[in-house]
Formats: structure tokens, C-alpha cells, sequence
């Protein structure tokens, strides 16, 4: 449009020439834009024609007037418009770029939403990246971390050296390209072989070992073609020699090939488990501390080792994969497990059973050559001699330790694991082995525990069967091929391995037979694989890189491989642990699933059977229950303390006076009471007490204070609780009590405070008040009653029923009784002449008794008499002590007053105020040592049996058992055995 306007405003100038014009140029000018109003435009006379430059801005001007530049369009004599062009181009030069700017912005987003919507959904892949990955901005401060890192130089070093491997690869293709004339089985394959190599070896060194694998099997069949034109027909028997030459000239070089391959293929892996080393120890002494996830093969084991103490009650057997070595004794197959462990593990013995109990070994990849127990945190270092021995030293104990007293092996596994670069994943299991005739110093059923414990372990329909036998001997003298063959008839799950075959070739006269015992052609035996292994020279030095190289010798000179017996795959022991991973990982792959499902019934079964058999009790298993167990044992001790002071001091002094009141009736009292004055009476009562304080009584009152204690600790132990009371914690409690008991020692030093105490006590004669006085005449008049009592019913059963039973409960007098009846009437009739007789009789007194008995028919013993005797004056004397006892109730007042001008003496009183003195204050100091001491020390006891028993396996199985403990503990391990399959089973999908 701007344009359109420019030309006719151009054509109308034309037309008018300034010579014409009568204005001057300066005059011509537009009223209004030109773009705007073109039809305004107003010329008031012809132009003058003349040869002035001609100006317009109607070709400059934009669409709308200009903001920066208000003038009035026209034309001017001598002015250059300059300014007003550049201000019109760079408007336009906005808008352009504005547009541009606009519909690139939507075009580019246009083009985003469009690649967004081709993007994957990587979320569901998220868990590949550790989880640590995503908190590393919050705990690391990423430039301090960029300044520590290692330069270009230093992680140059960490890298494979490229040249090198391209210089062995550029070998090998030398070595098969380059060869002697003639050798077409090489050069047939040259032209399209290696160029499939350069490709190959663009993708990666395996895939060069691949093809070069390949080439191996090419060249064995066609050796086999060759050989077998040799004996097809007789009309190329001009020809016999000559192909021979062909085929023998063929199996060397498909040998040195192979032995090529061979050491490439090992000095290739040993680069690459250096290099694995470095990165693991780089990355185990990283920078910062990472959550680690558990190895898989570290998580497997685990599940086996809690399979291994499961008893399965409800019809659900381990059937998960393990590799069991099994074989004749001094067959090797340890030693081939520690080539395959890479370290001298076992102890070793010349012709002696070492393998005593199974091992079980779970070997994994890490950056250091490590061995450790399972119920131990100790690492022994393989690279280290003091370790090794250390090591073997400790799987010797422990194996020794499960033999029980006359037994030769045992059932209980040992759990050992070994990490370490290069090793391949596996749990092997070693056995003991298989013997023929029991020696001495064996237990007679050796060889069938051996043969059951075997059995036990192969019987597992997932288990891989690692058969050893000892090439050295003859075949027909083993007995593991006959075991194998009856748990696995069809072989689908055995490895034969025979070993010592350096020591084979030298003594066996036919090479032939060790080819027939490898195709398996010898035994009935059936195999998935048979392998050949040398493990050392026979010396138990050896190391394990040496006993490699030695194997390595021996079969790169050996005929066995030269002459096509045996196939470089079914050789060394590198070769069979690699075989032997692959199979146990295939078989875990194809039976972890259905082991899974079977535990997951079993696991519903079991929770059933509680909801029905015990539907309001939670599910404790055993260790639940004897913390809950411990807990109520505890609090009980700590009840102990709150007994009141006032009830142990009265338990202490009721049960000590029932413990010595025979000694004071007997020894003290009644002697004393003999004497026929006070002052006697008074001395005789002094020495006896004396010699009671220094010889017994102190130790008695130590026994009785130690008694009370361990009743009241009984009385809190099995008192019940109502309906809180569990009674499967009545066996434990029992057990506790007693070892806490058997395990308490009083103070030694107790006795000889407790003498000082008591003798001062006893010496004090004072009685302060009448109070005293009554308790202690009530005090005397019990213990009296009570002895007396306990007279009147010795007294009954010797003489037999009075009259009034015999005739209410019809019965009678036997012939003894009634001969001590008699003498008990005759010796009552003495008494009653004599009141104030002595506590002894006479022989004279026996003498005239045992007249008057056999005047009236009876026969009677002098022993009996005095017998008798002994019981009667007892009753007469306690009957009087009693009277004795109403009369001095009113005694006090002569008491004070010493008893003087007064025939009544009450020194019976006084000793046994001085007795009952004496135990109260005995009472006080054993209650305060009691509450003090004791109960504190026989709290630390019982926590000391507590934690042993809880250290106990046994123990707590033998005190806490039940069906429902059982079940409990049936349903603990069958939920953890699931969990960790499932574990394991989630985390072999993801490595998969």
C-alpha cells in the first residue's frame, strides 16, 4: 500500500516541470500525510522545472506518524533527510523482529510438547537409582566434593589400557590368519572370519572370545569329518598315511588353540579382577558413607540358615538349592571347594577324617579376601597367613564342639561365608565323607550317620550334587557313584569331578579309561557335566596361586588334552566353579518361586491353627515370652523391698525361737532348773548361754534369716496373679529361684557382728517395767503349753487309746503299748511320793519298777523304763513350771527388790525374758542386713541368671516349652523364612 502511494505521488511530479511553477520549491508542502489522506493532497501551482534534487518521504514513511520524529513533510532546499530514513527502517526492523520472535516462540513449543510426548515414562525405572542418589544435595556439599576429586591423570590409571588390548587382539588374529601351509582349516574361515572380529570386537572383548570360541568348534568337527574319511572304504588306502599325517597335524594345532584361547581368556580375567578390586576399594573407601544393599547371594544364604534351624512340623521340607559336595573320604573335595573359595580354609590331615559335620559355605564378590562366621563379627584375612591357620584352628573347635560324647560327626552345620574379588556366587555345602569300614576310634555307627547325614542332603530335588572322585584310585572302590546314583538315577542335577588326574595319568596303564570315566561311560552313574581338576602336588603348603599354575602346567603337557580325551572346557577348576555357579543359579531361578508359594500355605495353615486354638492370646514365641517372663520375675525381686519391717522382724523372730527353743528346753532350762538354789541356778543358766552365743547361735540365726529370705522370694515368685497369671512361666520361675538361691552367699562377716550382739543381749538381766515382766511370763507360759502339748501327744502314741477311744472308735492297745502303759502308771505313782525328784532315775528306782511290773505279769526292758521315764518327768516338770510360772505373775515387786524376805523366786522368768530379748534384737539387726543387703544381692543374682538363661538356647527351650510356644515359634520362623524369599525374590527379578 505504501509502495502503491509512492508511485502515483512519483508520476504526478512528473508531470509538472518546475520551470512552469510560480511558487518557490520551499512552498510546496502536504496539509496532512500522504498514506493517510491521500486524497487531501492539495498542489497550489504547477511545479517550477528546474534542476533541483526532488525530496519526498512518502516512500520512507510508515504506516502511522512517527513518535520520535514530529515534523511536517514537505520539501526543504539544501536538507538531507537522513535522520528521518534510518528512524523509519529501524521501526520496521521491530516489528520484524517482534513477528519473528512471537511465531518462533510457539513453533519451538509447539515442537517440545511434540519430542515430550515421544519421551518413555521413566518413572517406573526409578528404583535403579539408589536412594541414596536423590538425598545427596542434602548431606553433600558438591564443591568442596569436585575440589577431592581425583584429576585426569589419576583416573587414567584406573581405566583397562586400550592399546594393550587392541595389541592382544590384533594377536590373536595374527595367530589364527598366519599358519603353515596347508593348514586350510584356518584359512578356509580367514577371509569372512575376521572380518565378523572387527565387528565383533567393536561390541566388546567377550564377543571377540565368542567368536573366537566359535572357531574352537569348528575346528574340532573338522578333525572328526577328517578322521572319519580315514576309514571309509578300502579304495583310498593309498591314502592312509597321508591323512593321518593330515588329522595329527590338525589336533596339534586345534590344541595349541585351544591352550591360545585358553591363557588369553585367564590373563583377560585376571585384568579384569584387578581392575574389579580397585573399583570396589575405591568405592568401599568412598568419600562419604552409602547405604549399601544386601548382596543376593548374601540374602539367600540367610534364608538357608534360618531353613536349617526351622523344624518343619507341618510337612514343609527345605527344598532349596544348594550345592552338596559330596564323595569318598580323602577324595579331594575340599580341597577342590578351597579352589573354588580360593583359600586354604579347612584344616587338612593325611588319611585322617577331617570333615567332621557339615559346613556350609556361602561364597560372594568383595573388595577383600574375608571369611566369617555367622554368630561371630571377627573377619579373618585370607591374604594372611596367621588368619588362615586362625581360621582353621576355629572351624577344627567348632567341629569338635558338635560331636557329642561318643559320636565320630555330627548333624549341626557350620555356617561360613567367603568373599572376595572374583569369586562366584554360590552356597556350597562340604559333607563328611563316604567311608567303607568303621576304624578304631570311630563310633560304630559312623559310617551310617555318614551315609544318613549324605542322604539327608541330596535328597532335596533342587539340590546340585558336586560328586567327587578320586582319579589316583581305582574306579570300582568307590562308593559315592552307587549313593549318587540312587538319589539321582537320571542325572539332571550332578557334577562329576574327577581329581588328582596328574597322579591318574602317570599310574593308570590305559589313558582310555579317564576318557570313559569323563564321557561317562564307566558308571552307571548319570551327569549334566564331567570335569578333570588337579589341586596341588600333595603338599598341605601349597598356596592356591601355586596349586593354579601347577594345574595350568600339567594340562597344557598333558596327552589327555593333546590327543582329544579330554575338551579344554572340562578342565581346571576355574572352568568348574564357573559351571557350577551357572547351574545353581538356574536352578534357584526355576525353584525359588514354588518354595516361596508352599511357605505362604504353610504360613496360613499355622496362623489358623492359633486363631482357633488360642484366639485371645497374642503370638510370642519363645525369646517374646521369656522377656515377658524376665519382667514379671524382676518386679517381684523389687517386691521383695517393700515388705514392711515389722513383718520380717516378727517371720525372723517366730521362726528363730522355733529353731532353738529344743536347745534352750533341753540344754539350758531344764539343767538349770535341776540345781537346788538361785544362785546356782543363775550360773549354770550363764555358762550355757555363753557357750550357745560363741559355738551355735549366731549361725543359727544366720540359716534362719537366709531361709526366710528364700521362702518370701518363693511366696512372690509363685503367687498368683489372678487372671493375669500365665502358668507357662511356673517352670522358668522354679529354675530361676533356684539357681538364684543355689548362686546367694550370706556375709561371712554377718556371724561375728550378730555373736557380739546377741552376747551383750543376753547378759542384761534388768527387766525396766511391768510390761516387760508380763510379756515375758506370757512368753514362758506359751512356749511351756507348747511343750507340754507336744509331751502329752509322745506321750499318747506310746501308750496307745484311753479308754473313751477304745470304746467310741473300737480300737485297741497293741501288746507294746500296753507294757509301756503299766510302766507309765507305776512311774506316775513314783512321782506323786516324790514330787521334788530329780530329773534322773536311779538304777536302784529301775530295779524296783521293773519288780513291781513282773509281780503284776509284766515283762518290761530297762531301756524302756528310762524311756518312759523321760517323757513323764518331763510332763511333771512342765506341769509345775506352769504353776511356777501363775505364781510369779505377781512377782514384779520382789523382783525389784531381789526377792528378798520373800520364799517366791522367778529366775525362770528372768531367763526367759533374757531369751526373748535376745531374739528381738536379732530379729532388728537380720531384718536391717536383710533389707540392706541381701535382697539387693539376691536382686543382682537373679539378673545374672536371668541374662544366662537368655544367653541359653537350650536352657530356654527346656524351660519354656508347650504346644503353644511351638506353634508360636513355628509361625515366627515360617513368616521370616517368606519375607526374606520374598525379598530375595524381588531383588533377583531386578538383577535380572
Amino acid at each position: 500500500m505504501l509502495r502503491a502511494a509512492c508511485i502515483v505521488c512519483r508520476g504526478l511530479v512528473k508531470k509538472h516541470s518546475l520551470n512552469d511553477a510560480k511558487i518557490p520549491v520551499r512552498s510546496l508542502h502536504f496539509q496532512r500525510s500522504c498514506p493517510s489522506h491521500f486524497s487531501s493532497l492539495k498542489i497550489h501551482m504547477p511545479l517550477p522545472s528546474t534542476s533541483a534534487q526532488w525530496y519526498s518521504s512518502l516512500s520512507r514513511l510508515p504506516p502511522r506518524k512517527s513518535r520520535l520524529f514530529p515534523v511536517s513533510y514537505g520539501f526543504h532546499a539544501k536538507r538531507n533527510f537522513w535522520v528521518a530514513r534510518l528512524a523509519s527502517r529501524l521501526l520496521k526492523l521491530r516489528y520484524l523482529l517482534l513477528g519473528s520472535a512471537v511465531g518462533g516462540g510457539y513453533t519451538a513449543k509447539k515442537t517440545y510438547d511434540q519430542w515430550k510426548e515421544m519421551f518413555p515414562d521413566l518413572s517406573e525405572y526409578k528404583w535403579i537409582v539408589p536412594d541414596f542418589i536423590w538425598e545427596l544435595d542434602q548431606h553433600i556439599n558438591f564443591d568442596k566434593l569436585s575440589k577431592a576429586l581425583p584429576d585426569a591423570d589419576e583416573l587414567s590409571k584406573l581405566l583397562p589400557d586400550l592399546e594393550k588390548l587392541g595389541e592382544s587382539l590384533s594377536l590373536l588374529k595374527g595367530w589364527f590368519s598366519a599358519g603353515p601351509g596347508g593348514e586350510t582349516a584356518f584359512k578356509a574361515m580367514d577371509s569372512q572370519t575376521f572380518e565378523a572380529s572387527e565387528k565383533q570386537y567393536k561390541k566388546g572383548l567377550l564377543g571377540e572370545l565368542i567368536l573366537l570360541q566359535e572357531q574352537i568348534k569348528q575346528h574340532e568337527e573338522e578333525a572328526r569329518r577328517a578322521a572319519g574319511n580315514i576309514n571309509t572304504g578300502t579304495s583310498q588306502q593309498h591314502r592312509k598315511v597321508s591323512d593321518k599325517d593330515k588329522i595329527d597335524q590338525l589336533q596339534e594345532e586345534l590344541l595349541r588353540t585351544q591352550l591360545k584361547y585358553q591363557r588369553i581368556l585367564e590373563r583377560l580375567e585376571k585384568e579384569n579382577k584387578d581392575l574389579r578390586k580397585l573399583v570396589l576399594q575405591k568405592d568401599d573407601k568412598g568419600i562419604h558413607q552409602r547405604k549399601l544393599k544386601k548382596a543376593l547371594i548374601d540374602m539367600y544364604s540367610e534364608v538357608l540358615d534360618i531353613l536349617s534351624d526351622y523344624d518343619a512340623n507341618y510337612n514343609t521340607q527345605d527344598h532349596l538349592p544348594r550345592v552338596v559336595v559330596v564323595g569318598d573320604q580323602s577324595a579331594g573335595k575340599t580341597s577342590v571347594l578351597e579352589m573354588i573359595a580360593q583359600a586354604r580354609i579347612f584344616p587338612r590331615g593325611s588319611g585322617e577324617m577331617m570333615t567332621r559335620s557339615p559346613v556350609k559355605v556361602t561364597l560372594s564378590e568383595g573388595p577383600h579376601h574375608v571369611a566369617m562366621f555367622k554368630d561371630s563379627s571377627r573377619e579373618f584375612d585370607l591374604t594372611k597367613e596367621a588368619d588362615l591357620a586362625a581360621l582353621r584352628d576355629e572351624i577344627e573347635v567348632r567341629m569338635r564342639k558338635s560331636v557329642k560324647n561318643g559320636q565320630t560327626v555330627s548333624p549341626e552345620t557350620i555356617s561360613l561365608s567367603v568373599k572376595g574379588p572374583g569369586i562366584q556366587r554360590m552356597v556350597l555345602v562340604d559333607l563328611p565323607g563316604v567311608i567303607s569300614t568303621v576304624t578304631s576310634g570311630m563310633a560304630p555307627d559312623t559310617k551310617e550317620t555318614i551315609f544318613k547325614i549324605s542322604k539327608a542332603y541330596m535328597q532335596n530335588p533342587n539340590a546340585i550334587i558336586l560328586c567327587i572322585q578320586d582319579g589316583s584310585v581305582d574306579a570300582e572302590r568307590s562308593i559315592v557313584t552307587d549313593l549318587v546314583s540312587q538319589m539321582d538315577p537320571q542325572g539332571r542335577r550332578t557334577i562329576f569331578v574327577l581329581t588328582k588326574v596328574d597322579l591318574a595319568e602317570k599310574n593308570v596303564a590305559s589313558p582310555n579309561r579317564i576318557q570313559q570315566i569323563i564321557e561317562g561311560k564307566l558308571f552307571p552313574m548319570k551327569a549334566l557335566g564331567y570335569f578333570a581338576v588337579v589341586t596341588g602336588k600333595g603338599n598341605s603348603n601349597e598356596s592356591i596361586d601355586s596349586i593354579k599354575d601347577y594345574e595350568e602346567e600339567f594340562f597344557q603337557g598333558s596327552s589327555l588334552l593333546k590327543k582329544g580325551m579330554l575338551k579344554a572346557h572340562q578342565v581346571t577348576t576355574k572352568n568348574l566353579s564357573l559351571a557350577v555357579s551357572d547351574c545353581f543359579w538356574k536352578m534357584v531361578r526355576e525353584s525359588i518361586e514354588q518354595q516361596a508359594d508352599a511357605f505362604t500355605a504353610t504360613r496360613f495353615n499355622l496362623e489358623t491353627e492359633w486363631k482357633n486354638n488360642y484366639p485371645r492370646l497374642r503370638e510370642l514365641d519363645r525369646n517374646e515370652l521369656f522377656e515377658k517372663a524376665k519382667n514379671e520375675i524382676l518386679d517381684e525381686v523389687i517386691s521383695l523391698t517393700q515388705v514392711t519391717p515389722r513383718h520380717w522382724e516378727e517371720i525372723l523372730q517366730k521362726t528363730l525361737w522355733e529353731r532353738v527353743s529344743t536347745h534352750v528346753i533341753e540344754n539350758i532350762y531344764l539343767p538349770a532348773a535341776q540345781t537346788m538354789n538361785s544362785g546356782t541356778f543363775n550360773t549354770t543358766v550363764d555358762i550355757k548361754l555363753k557357750q550357745w552365743t560363741d559355738k551355735q547361735l549366731p549361725n543359727k540365726a544366720v540359716e534362719v534369716a537366709w531361709e526366710t529370705l528364700q521362702q518370701e522370694f518363693s511366696r512372690f515368685m509363685t503367687e498368683q496373679k489372678g487372671k493375669e497369671h500365665d502358668d507357662i512361666f511356673d517352670k522358668l520361675k522354679e529354675s530361676v529361684k533356684e539357681e538364684s538361691i543355689k548362686r546367694h552367699k550370706w556375709n561371712e562377716q554377718a556371724e561375728d557382728s550378730l555373736r557380739v550382739i546377741q552376747h551383750n543381749a543376753l547378759e542384761d538381766r534388768s527387766i525396766s517395767d511391768k510390761q516387760q515382766w508380763d510379756a515375758a511370763i506370757h512368753f514362758m507360759e506359751d512356749t511351756l503349753h507348747s511343750r507340754l502339748n507336744d509331751t502329752d501327744s509322745v506321750i499318747r502314741d506310746m501308750v496307745g487309746p484311753d479308754w473313751k477311744e477304745r470304746w467310741i472308735s473300737w480300737t485297741s492297745r497293741a501288746p507294746e503299748q500296753h507294757i509301756r502303759n503299766e510302766t507309765k502308771n507305776e512311774l506316775e505313782k513314783m512321782l506323786k511320793v516324790n514330787e521334788g525328784h530329780p530329773a534322773y532315775l536311779a538304777n536302784d528306782e529301775v530295779t524296783t519298777v521293773r519288780k513291781n511290773l513282773e509281780a503284776r505279769g509284766v515283762e518290761v526292758d530297762p531301756v524302756l523304763i528310762k524311756d518312759t521315764w523321760h517323757q513323764v518327768y518331763r510332763r511333771h516338770f512342765l506341769k509345775s513350771a506352769l504353776a511356777q510360772c501363775n505364781l510369779c505373775r505377781r512377782g514384779f515387786f520382789y523382783y525389784q527388790r531381789h526377792f528378798v524376805d520373800s520364799e517366791l523366786e522367778c529366775n525362770d522368768v528372768v531367763l526367759f525374758w533374757r531369751i526373748q530379748r535376745m531374739l528381738g534384737i536379732t530379729a532388728n539387726t537380720l531384718r536391717q542386713q536383710l533389707i540392706n543387703t541381701e535382697v539387693r544381692r539376691l536382686e543382682k543374682n537373679v539378673k545374672e541368671v536371668l541374662e544366662d538363661f537368655a544367653e541359653d538356647g537350650d536352657k530356654k527351650v527346656t524351660l519354656l516349652t508347650g504346644k503353644r510356644v511351638q506353634l508360636a515359634e513355628d509361625l515366627k520362623k515360617v513368616r521370616e523364612i517368606q519375607e526374606k524369599l520374598e525379598a530375595f525374590i524381588e531383588a533377583l527379578h531386578q538383577e535380572n
